[in-house]
């Protein structure tokens, strides 16, 4: 029995750590003040709107945003 547990805790933390590595890429990076606002000092090189969503007024935001897709698209 205490065999079967400790088999089994070592396969949840293998999922557990699994899962962790596979979305890293895709977790929100961006940070919120207290309030729930966009922290400006954070995101300011992001190119954010107000909302939290990327502004494709801008380069780089066009080619985070084709990278991610290629990203997702390549597993």
């Amino acid at each position: 029995m205490k065999r079967l547990f400790t088999w089994l805790t070592v396969v949840m933390l293998g999922v557990a750590t699994f899962n962790q590595a596979i979305a890293a890429p895709f977790q929100d990076t961006t940070k919120k003040t207290k309030s729930g606002k966009l922290d400006k000092r954070y995101n300011a090189n992001k190119h954010l709107k107000k909302d939290g969503t990327m502004d494709m007024r801008y380069k780089s935001s066009k080619k985070a945003a084709a990278k991610a897709k290629k990203d997702t698209t390549k597993m």
